[in-house]
């Protein structure tokens, strides 16, 4: 590698005058600091034109470009390493710039994806100390946190994203947050590069956490620490993940019975997780029908419940229900109602946690094994099954509507292959792990019609005629919304007025056409 040594001394010159105006830094800080930057500065400088040649092509069809700049020999699960990242975006989201450079750390995340070459990345934005730096990267929010998915077993490289933005469409907080009531994470489609090379089809997005959710921080007085906050992460399925029963596993650890501690993870002691125990017992047989009944709201919010039961059969989803699923309590000192957040959905619309297809269909008995579906939905506890039968009706007709669905589909599958997307994606990763269609547009003709069957299959067990989203969908559902170009969900027509006044000039998904505001 042929290092441009003037860039190097140009940046120790810059982490000189950083440092010398904050005398507080140690010289070990110094000198790591400047080891990050010196190997930043050298990738830089060694890249491929991979990133140079794309960035210089971006167009109103491009999607944006993300360049992870970072010691690839480095890089593992388990410890952030140094880094940076330059986003180029021709929408200009990020601090109203078309290019920007920001350091970081990063590491890979994921358990038995590790396996694959394609692997998806934790990445945290810092500051030139190394504090962290929120920011609103694509203007999704302030936050330091990020996630860069590889979706590397769904075929379409879509699914995920697509359940993450139906579901932040139907389901809020019951209480009021920073991020406008939302209950899930947000993202979009880049297409990522390893030190300036092509590196594939990426979704950014942000995670569901803390911030996202309101929840109070820990407060620590002296040597004493008091819980608010509380938030789980289901990973497994056993009896404690289907809140039935528990072992007595160690509390003092970041995972319990199936269950993972996400906030506080600093706090991992019997006081953190005293409130699932608590849980898991008030759904599992002592507690006696009437009870549970009597009860029920002081331990979950039955709207977003019947949210997530309906929003679970209608996307297919396979790998979730508790597992893949978060758990949340705004501050454990004022109640323990818990909010439920999905996470996870590559296993859904037709395809399987392994990438292959799937002929069956969502039965709505599938959670009658699980609390606290099992008695809500046997004996029809406070009314649950007759809640979630009209949410089907509305959200079936609106939101679920097939037209509507399809609409999201074809503004992803426009904005990856106009934008030459796909076209990489497939010449970089088919058949590693997962074949990929060279249409991207073909394999949405299969989620889609995976989807109509489902939508079909679920009226029937509702018992609710079959084909009403045809008509409805067509005259309706998909005239109703405006999408983005990646899919998101972005206004309504309201009153006979087209367009809605606050959208900014772009291009746009409108009644299943691309119209330029």
């Amino acid at each position: 590698m042929d290092f441009d040594y003037q860039l190097v001394i140009n940046a120790y010159i810059c982490i000189e005058i950083i440092t010398h105006n904050l005398k507080k830094y140690t010289v070990m800080t110094r000198l790591l600091f400047f080891i990050s930057m010196f190997w930043a500065a050298a990738i830089v400088n060694a890249q491929t034109s991979d990133f140079a040649t794309m960035k210089a092509q971006l167009n109103s069809s491009s999607i944006p470009l993300v360049n992870l700049m970072v010691d690839e020999s480095l890089l593992n699960k388990d410890t952030y390493v140094s880094a940076s990242i330059e986003i180029a975006d021709p929408q200009k989201r990020t601090e109203n710039l078309e290019t920007a450079t920001y350091l970081c750390t990063v590491r890979y995340r994921g358990a038995s994806s590790l396996a694959y070459d394609k692997k998806s990345f934790n990445l945290k934005l810092v500051d030139e100390t190394g504090a962290d730096l929120d920011l609103a990267l694509f203007g999704i929010r302030a936050e330091n946190s990020w996630i860069l998915d590889a979706m590397t077993i769904d075929r379409a490289r879509m699914r995920n994203r697509v359940c993450f933005d139906i579901w932040n469409d139907i389901s809020k907080t019951p209480y009021e947050t920073k991020y406008a009531n939302r209950n899930g994470a947000d993202g979009l489609h880049v297409e990522l590069f390893l030190n300036g090379s092509y590196h594939g089809l990426y979704c950014l997005g942000d995670k569901v956490d803390r911030k996202l959710l309101g929840l109070k921080k820990a407060k620590v007085e002296g040597t004493t620490t008091t819980t608010r906050g509380i938030l789980y992460k289901c990973n497994d399925w056993t009896s404690g993940s289907r809140l039935l029963s528990y072992d007595n596993a160690d509390m003092n650890s970041a995972t319990w019975n199936a269950w993972e501690l996400q906030y506080p993870n600093d706090y991992a002691d019997a006081t953190t997780w005293t409130p699932l125990t608590q849980l898991i017992d008030f759904c599992s047989s002592q507690t006696t029908d009437a009870s549970f009944a009597a009860n029920f709201n002081q331990w979950f919010y039955i709207d977003n419940l019947a949210d997530y039961f309906t929003f679970v059969n209608a996307l297919g989803l396979r790998d979730t229900g508790w597992k893949n699923t978060f758990l949340s309590v705004p501050n454990i000192t004022e109640g323990h109602r818990f909010l439920v957040s999905p996470w996870d959905m590559d296993a859904s619309i037709g395809g399987d946690k392994d990438g292959t297809y799937v002929e069956d269909f969502a039965v709505i008995t599938q959670f009658d094994n699980t609390a606290p579906f099992n008695r809500l939905r046997q004996q029809n506890t406070l009314s649950f099954n007759d809640l979630c039968k009209e949410r089907w009706q509305t959200l079936s007709q609106t939101i679920f509507a097939p037209s509507n669905f399809n609409a999201r589909i074809d503004a992803v599958v426009s904005s990856l292959t106009e934008s030459g997307a796909w076209a990489r994606e497939v010449e970089k990763w088919n058949n590693n792990p997962v074949e990929l269609k060279s249409s991207l547009a073909e394999e949405a003709e299969y989620i889609k019609q995976w989807y109509a069957q489902n939508i079909d299959n679920l009226n029937e067990q509702w018992g609710l005629a079959t084909g009403l989203h045809e008509v409805e969908g067509e005259t309706s559902a998909a005239n109703q919304y405006i999408f983005t170009l990646d899919g998101r969900r972005v206004g309504e027509i309201k009153d006979g007025y087209k367009y809605n006044k606050s959208l900014k000039k772009g291009i746009y998904i409108i009644g299943g056409k691309k119209i330029n505001l």
